[in-house]
């Protein structure tokens, strides 16, 4: 620790801070363009300078100077800096004045006005006047893709945008070409960037050079109603703000949460947003004479009550897609259990993962957070990179710092750092020491092993066996102890761990996903499975939002909300409970899933015991206490060394991701045209410049 004072006020910090990190310990606003906390220091805006008391006759940039190396007073007084003197008010003035020599008087039409760092700052610090009356430098646009706009004669080359795709995404596709009056940020050759990240440099820009261009001219911020809301659109359940204005959503941010998302998200979490009002489901439909055709909410309900009233208790069952809320399976599972069946599943990737064998068999027991404290890593079966883009960037973050060996059974793809690749099928997780002698030999070493299985992995008929020998397999590296859980499953749905939670699985002589949707009953309630395919035969009733797939098979159309519409929960892969909340209203006569599994109970005669959302939620925290805060409760190691008990032979399979494209997993990106055009780039189709 360090002992310093700031405008007189003595502090003590840690002697690796900054000037500008202790002058904020101090309670002093520091302005800066270029420093950012998660970046690397550049120090070169210079909007940060500060007076620094027996320095140099001149303003130090505080976000470059350590608190180590300041000098005391020569009788041993602290040392001193000050953030409001003359000199710095005129140091900081004379930074605008250069910054906005340049800068375009575009503020009207420029989307970054009213959350612009430079208009706040300019307005704070600057002056009412400009010196300078020569011609402005202008500088042409580039296209770098079909997310992030650029304006680049507003760029004050901060460089947050190239350390961020560097440092963060993991790719050098930003870099500063030129010197002086001539440089500019690029990509090289313009081409479009490639990162499943790279949405996250609009909000790292300070100023409106980048800017999103899905949302350009949609409208300004003070238009918009801000909901804190949770993301579905993968299982790390990103902390996001959703901005709506009226009943559209118009823009999805990232909101800071250290624990899980720090403050990235993915661009599918971000611009999924355009989906949200493309081919919506707003009225309830029965397929009559082939034909699906507009219905009241009654005769829809007519019809399943005719269509049950013959049917057994076992050729009854129900399915849950992957954006389910905890709270519309719960109310699922209490229909399908007074309709006396036992046979539903929320597995619709076929993962063989079992909540009997305890949470710890099928959590991601270390925590995202606590991907920081590991110091070796095995990866079996994943491409964290897409099935997990925002957990990727945490991984990479800990091998930046070094000293973190990674290794990889399955797909040998770009993962975004450098890793061991061991080798593609079950032989080699059967001997990983035989694979490569030297990672196994850093893995045993490691005092915080961590090992990473994919769902893709432990899915399919060798699911089961796969999951046992990656559990015993961690047992043997001593990835399994007393204060360190290192055995993870990555989960690729936001729906899946709350459904394991909550016990939405085939009970006793019931039926799994796999024989449900393969025609072996005649009643199916699909309560938003799009991406599979049921077997003709069965009467289906969809619950869901888009006309995907599952509303093309269905017999009985049950219009739902998106999960931007509805208050819900969702479990995400660490076993943290987060509750989305509403920040519009579903389209037409669509209603919140579980109203309408209550509804349709007390048509059927098997009303459910609750009649609001804040009564269903008592039934479901008296039976699963764990829902009730977003705390992670550590589980069992006991549940992860029973599992390795089971180990034995495995069959030969290639063990790999099964997520198939990143930007169309799930109906709301499948409607979303930015997501198609991600989609057809990724795919290497070649995209003209939307301008």
């Amino acid at each position: 620790m360090a002992k310093l004072k700031v405008d007189g006020k003595e502090i003590e910090v840690p002697d690796h801070y900054t000037l500008l990190q202790a002058a904020e310990e101090a309670g002093a606003e520091i302005p800066r363009f270029c420093f950012h906390e998660r970046l690397s220091i550049a120090g070169n805006c210079r909007m940060c300078l500060v007076e620094v008391k027996g320095g140099p006759p001149k303003p130090a940039a505080s976000c470059a100077m350590g608190v180590r190396d300041l000098r005391p007073g020569p009788n041993g007084e602290l040392p001193e800096m000050f953030t409001n003197t003359p000199m710095v008010k005129k140091a900081r003035e004379g930074v605008m004045e250069f910054l906005l020599i340049n800068h375009p008087l575009d503020c009207p039409i420029c989307d970054q006005g009213g959350e612009c760092d430079l208009q706040d700052q300019a307005m704070a610090y600057g002056v009412d006047s400009s010196r300078y009356k020569e011609n402005k430098r202008a500088v042409e646009d580039k296209y770098i893709g079909p997310l992030v706009k650029t304006i680049m004669t507003r760029c004050i080359h901060c460089t947050r945008c190239v350390r961020f795709t560097t440092e963060v995404a993991g790719i050098s596709e930003l870099g500063l070409v030129g010197r002086g009056e001539d440089a500019e940020i690029t990509t090289f050759l313009e081409q479009a960037m490639t990162s499943e990240l790279q949405g996250n440099v609009i909000d790292l820009c300070p100023v409106g050079a980048l800017t999103s261009r899905p949302y350009a001219f949609q409208a300004r911020p003070w238009e918009l109603s801000k909901t804190e809301s949770i993301d579905v659109m993968d299982a790390v359940g990103s902390a996001i703000r959703v901005d709506t204005r009226g009943r559209e959503v118009l823009r999805i941010l990232p909101r800071v949460n250290e624990a899980v998302n720090e403050e990235w998200i993915s661009d599918k979490t971000r611009f999924i947003w355009d989906g949200l009002r493309t081919q919506r489901l707003d009225k309830p439909y029965v397929r009559r004479d082939g034909r699906l055709q507009p219905a009241s909410w009654q005769e829809a309900f007519a019809a399943i009550k005719e269509k049950l009233a013959g049917t057994a208790p076992e050729k009854i069952g129900a399915v849950a897609g992957d954006l389910a809320a905890v709270e519309e399976m719960w109310a699922l599972k209490g229909l399908i259990g007074l309709l006396g069946s036992t046979s539903l599943d929320c597995r619709q990737d076929n993962v063989k993962l079992d909540p009997t064998a305890g949470r710890a068999s099928y959590l991601f027991n270390t925590t995202i957070a606590g991907i920081e404290d590991a110091d070796a890593l095995l990866i079996i079966g994943a491409n964290p990179r897409f099935e997990a883009a925002v957990l990727n960037a945490r991984i990479r973050k800990r091998w930046r710092m070094g000293g973190f060996p990674v290794g990889v059974i399955g797909e040998n793809v770009d993962l975004r750092y450098d890793y061991t690749y061991l080798g593609a099928g079950t032989e080699t997780l059967s001997d990983v020491a035989k694979a490569s002698k030297g990672f196994f030999d850093a893995l045993k070493k490691a005092e915080r092993p961590m090992i990473i299985v994919g769902s893709g992995a432990v899915s399919g008929d060798n699911g089961a066996a796969v999951l046992a020998s990656a559990a015993a397999l961690a047992s043997e590296i001593g990835a399994v102890t007393e204060g360190w859980n290192g055995f993870n499953v990555l989960h690729t749905a936001a729906s899946r761990v709350g459904g394991l939670d909550i016990g939405f699985v085939p009970g006793k002589g019931g039926l799994s996903f796999a024989d449900m949707t393969s025609g072996s009953v005649e009643l199916l309630f699909n309560l938003g499975a799009d991406e599979v395919d049921i077997a003709p035969g069965a009467f289906v009733v969809y619950v869901g939002t888009h006309g995907d797939r599952g509303a093309h098979r269905a017999d009985v159309i049950l219009p739902g909300a998106a999960y931007t519409e509805k208050d819900g929960t969702f479990v995400n892969l660490e076993g943290r409970a987060q509750v989305a909340s509403r920040a519009a209203f579903p389209p037409g006569d669509a209603r919140e899933d579980w109203a309408i599994i209550r509804a349709l109970s007390a048509v059927l005669g098997k009303t459910l015991p609750f009649d609001s959302l804040a009564a269903l939620r008592r039934d479901l925290y008296q039976s699963h206490p764990q829902m009730r805060s977003d705390r992670v409760e550590a589980a069992a190691i006991d549940d992860v060394l029973r599992l390795a008990d089971k180990a034995g032979s495995l069959d030969h399979a290639h063990l790999g991701s099964k997520l198939g494209d990143f930007y169309l997993t799930n109906p709301i990106a499948r409607a979303s045209k930015v997501m198609a055009e991600c989609s057809r780039l990724a795919s290497g189709e070649t995209l003209q410049a939307a301008e």
